[in-house]
This record gives structure tokens, C-alpha cells and sequence, in this order.
């Protein structure tokens, strides 16, 4: 007999009494107000062409790298997930097959965020009140097939069911925004911005790294042979993305190293990527350079810089080798900031039309260098607790190392940086639960007054990112 699946209005609440009521109190203000999600992965084309999902299975597991990594580290091979390896081979090609399977190991997630999310879909998307295990497996793969072929489940409905406000995808340079520009020219109003991308034509490690510029000049009518030629063709990139809606520019390094070179030191150093016969340390000085360089850049045309560095890409290379990218395979990494970013800062840092929001996967520099800098620079805000760390512990621990030196308006609300375009509304929601939870401690402490709580709970939901971001 299956168990019922039940989710708690006061999840994620606090457990004491009185805290418990005021995070209520807070909560039931802002549950309902719409998403702004500025940092994703969803795919355009979903809402360009509005057509039905396929299945379960492609849909809630193949893309979402957080279950992918938790079923391979229990054994289970990406074949056996129904993904097919770039160098042949068997793979199970029956997406029925790969969600029993699925279906069979969900217990693997207990306590962890994509539990909670999960869950929420189930739960509130579907309407499940069987919890997932090997005996409801069929029943949740032909319920949610079903109702994914209706009209009330394509893309855009399921935009405008969750209430979202807007949602920023992520394409590089050397996309031509086609889907984005469909979805302009539509008569649908929701509203789907990209963010500017240059790590495929910024990084020398990058694969295809040379053959990406030859792209970007061939899209640009820059020939790229020199430094400078480059640079206009990465502005003229920027400006047809801003064309389009985009807000901000999206930077993957793997350090947050920055430099401040002299001309001629850039143009030579240019030249020695594009040969190829860089080392190691002249790829990280060209990407430290490209970081000064974008905001020079955003200086003038108003982009946004995110910097999100600290991830070791792609740890598994014989994973990477059969599968690509986002496999599950990044690893957070040791990350220094205040004396990475200082030649950035030095020319930059106290410039009125620069911002820059910072995010890492190294918690230890929170209270040590990430706040302090937020603290003081004008030009920096802290982003959200990112990707290992978008869980209910990570938000808490987030928020009780950073608020007492940055404070609440250095930060810049919550993303949910996401491919697993249903979980958008259950993300949202936790952050929306954890940042009441940590209000209503502070309230119930009378370190913060009820009516100040309210206003930061709002901010925290919706208002901050929807300034940061300039939506």
C-alpha cells in the first residue's frame, strides 16, 4: 500500500511557538506575490513554441543535474538514466523503463533540497497524494503524462499559473536569440529575457575555444585577428542582446581572479591564446583581464555582472568525455575574493554605473570577504546561497553570516538558478519560508520590529531582485 504524501503548511517554519506565529504572519504576505527568477537555464524554446512537454522522464529527471548526480553516485550509469554517450553505446531509450527506476531510488533524496522540491511538484503541480516509490511508479508516469499533453500544462500556461513576472534564461554571444526574438514577436506577454554569457569566447580552456571567436567574428563582421577587433565584436554582441530585453551578463570563471593590464599587454596576450600555446597561468590572466574588461563594459550599456566563481567544471573527465556538460559532475572549490577582485575594484569598484552581484560555492568567505566587500563597495551586491547551498540549511547559514556586516539591501533577493523549469515555484517558496523563518527569529530576539519584517520579507521576495536586476 502506498504512503500519502503530505506536505506541512508550516514547513520549514520555526519549531519554538511565538517564532512560529510571527513567520506565519510573515509568510502568508508574500506566498502569493510573483516570481521574479533573473538567473536560470530553462530552455527558450519551451516558451517560443509552446508545445507540450514530452514525458515525465525528460521533463523532471533527465535535465536536472542535482537528481542526476545523486542516482550516479549510488551506482547508477547514465545509460541506465536513458542518455545516450556522445561516443556510442547502449542506452535505455524507454523513458517508462528509466522513471521506475527513478521511482525505485527516490528514498536516495530524503532530506535533501531536490526532496522538497520534488515533492512541491508532485504535490501541488500534479496532484499526488501517493508519495513516489516502486508501487506508485506507473501511476505518477501516466498521470503526469497525461495532463502534461493538456493545453492547462504547456509552457506558457504553466508561466502564468506560477505567476512569474519575468525569467531570464542564459545563452552565450554566439546565439542568435531566436526563440527570444519569437517569443517578442508573439502575441503572448509573458516575459522571457536572456543574460549575456561570454565564457565560450572569454576563457582559452573553454572546448572549441578558437573556433567560438572565428564564430563571433563571422557573426559580427569583426575580423578578431587583434585584441581591439575582439572587443568590438563582444560589444556589438552585447548591444543585440539588449536588444532584446537582456539585463545582465552572466560570468562562469573558475576564480574570481581580476587584472588590469596595459594595452599592449592585452593585445600580446590575445595573440598568445589564439595561438593555443597558452599555459595555465596565461589562461587565468586572460580571463582575470576579460572580468576588467566586461565591466568597462557594463559601465557604458548598463549590463549587470554576475561573477559566480568556484566550481571545478566537469571533475569526472570520462563523464564529461561520453556525456558533456552538466552531468552532475561540478565540484565546489576553495575560493579568495578580496585580493582576486582588487584590480577590478581599483579602477572600477567605486564607479556609480557599475554593479556587480557576487556569488560562490565556498561558504567559508561569507563573513570573511564577501560581506565586507558588499559592506563597502557600492558597486557590489551578495547573490543568493547558490547551488549546493540553495537548501534550507544553506539559506540559514547564508543569511546568519552576511546580514550582520552587508545587511539585508547589500543582497539581492533569491534565484533559482535552474533547468527543472517546475521546480521554479517550490524553490521560490522555500527561500520565501527560510527568509520568514530567519525574520521571525530576529523578531521574536527584538532585534528587528514586526512592521520592519514585513518590509524586508516583501524586499527579500520579490523587491530586491526586481531592483538589483533592473526589471
Amino acid at each position: 500500500m502506498s504512503k500519502q504524501l503530505h506536505l506541512d503548511e508550516m514547513r520549514l517554519f520555526p519549531a519554538e511557538s511565538n517564532a512560529r506565529e510571527i513567520c506565519k504572519r510573515l509568510y502568508s504576505e508574500v506566498k502569493g506575490l510573483p516570481i521574479i527568477s533573473p538567473h536560470g537555464h530553462t530552455d527558450p524554446s519551451w516558451f517560443a513554441n509552446n508545445d507540450n512537454f514530452e514525458n515525465a522522464t525528460s521533463l523532471l529527471l533527465t535535465p536536472d543535474h542535482y537528481v542526476l548526480r545523486m542516482l550516479y553516485s549510488q551506482g547508477i550509469s547514465m545509460q541506465q538514466l536513458g542518455i545516450k554517450s556522445a561516443l556510442g553505446g547502449n542506452y535505455e531509450q524507454d523513458p517508462r523503463k528509466v522513471w521506475r527506476l527513478f521511482a525505485n531510488n527516490y528514498h536516495l533524496f530524503r532530506g535533501t533540497p531536490s526532496r522538497l522540491w520534488l515533492d512541491y511538484v508532485f504535490a501541488k503541480v500534479f496532484g499526488f497524494t501517493e508519495r513516489l516509490d516502486a508501487s506508485t511508479a506507473d501511476l505518477y508516469f501516466d498521470r503526469i503524462n497525461q495532463q502534461l499533453s493538456q493545453d492547462a500544462f504547456k509552457p506558457r500556461a504553466l508561466f502564468e499559473r506560477y505567476n512569474i513576472e519575468v525569467i531570464s534564461t542564459t545563452e552565450s554571444p554566439l546565439d542568435d536569440l531566436r526563440h527570444h526574438q519569437k517569443i517578442l514577436k508573439s502575441d503572448w506577454q509573458g516575459r522571457v529575457i536572456s543574460a549575456f554569457r561570454p565564457d565560450p569566447v572569454v576563457d582559452p580552456d573553454f572546448e572549441g575555444f578558437n573556433a567560438n571567436i572565428d564564430k563571433l567574428a563571422q557573426m559580427t563582421g569583426e575580423h578578431c585577428g587583434d585584441f581591439d577587433s575582439y572587443i568590438k565584436a563582444l560589444l556589438i554582441r552585447r548591444a543585440y542582446f539588449i536588444s532584446t530585453g537582456v539585463t545582465a551578463s552572466d560570468h562562469g570563471h573558475p576564480s574570481a581572479a581580476t587584472a588590469d593590464l596595459s594595452p599592449s599587454e592585452c593585445a600580446n596576450l590575445y595573440l598568445v591564446v589564439r595561438s593555443g600555446h597558452h599555459s595555465a597561468e596565461q589562461a587565468e590572466l586572460f580571463r582575470a583581464q576579460m572580468l576588467t574588461e566586461m565591466a568597462k563594459m557594463s559601465i557604458k550599456d548598463g549590463l549587470i555582472m554576475q561573477i559566480h566563481p568556484g566550481s571545478f567544471r566537469n571533475h569526472n573527465p570520462n563523464l564529461f568525455e561520453h556525456f558533456g556538460r552538466d552531468k552532475g559532475a561540478d565540484i565546489p572549490m576553495q575560493i579568495e575574493f578580496v585580493n582576486a577582485l582588487k584590480p577590478l575594484l581599483d579602477k572600477y569598484g567605486n564607479h556609480p554605473q557599475l554593479s556587480i552581484i557576487l556569488f560562490t560555492l565556498d561558504e567559508t568567505v561569507y563573513s570573511r570577504e564577501l560581506a565586507p566587500l558588499a559592506g563597502h563597495y557600492p558597486a557590489i551586491k551578495l547573490g543568493p546561497s547558490w547551488w549546493f547551498h540553495d537548501s534550507p540549511e544553506g539559506m540559514r547559514r547564508f543569511r546568519q553570516q552576511v546580514t550582520e556586516t552587508a545587511g539585508f539591501y547589500n543582497t539581492v533577493g533569491f534565484n533559482d538558478d535552474t533547468r527543472a523549469f517546475l521546480s521554479i515555484p517550490a524553490r521560490h517558496d522555500v527561500a520565501r519560508r527560510m527568509d520568514c523563518n530567519f525574520l521571525s527569529q530576529l523578531v521574536a530576539e527584538h532585534r528587528l520590529d514586526e512592521d520592519e519584517a514585513f518590509e524586508l520579507a516583501h524586499d527579500l521576495s520579490y523587491g530586491l531582485a526586481k531592483k538589483a536586476y533592473k526589471l
